[in-house]
């Protein structure tokens, strides 16, 4: 009875998280489907720091599948490059929450 109490407080405590994590997501998606549009538009487009700030933010996944689904900044090895360094750090973090952080939860 005492685990079962515990796995609810756990995911209770993360269910906002999740949901942030999923709107950020979305967000980031839609923005990159946009600045698609204004592209092929010949139109002024969204800054790349806005598109890097989003992923930072917890946009990853909705990043790379706006990445793959619009065809879009795949073949600009600046912005690869940076985009890389994004998610080399968020996956460094998340490793460094699950060695050093984790009995926090």
């Amino acid at each position: 009875m005492a685990e079962a109490l515990e796995v609810t407080i756990q995911f209770t405590t993360f269910t906002p998280m999740i949901y942030l994590l999923l709107i950020i997501n979305l967000l980031t998606f839609i923005f990159f489907g946009w600045d698609k549009k204004l592209a092929i538009q010949h139109k002024r487009r969204i800054p790349e720091s806005t598109l890097l700030g989003l992923t930072c933010m917890g946009g990853t996944g909705g990043a790379i599948v706006g990445m793959l689904i619009f065809r879009h900044k795949i073949s600009k090895k600046s912005f690869l490059l940076k985009f890389s360094g994004v998610v080399l750090i968020q996956g460094f973090l998340i490793l460094c929450y699950l060695k050093f952080f984790r009995f926090l939860v």
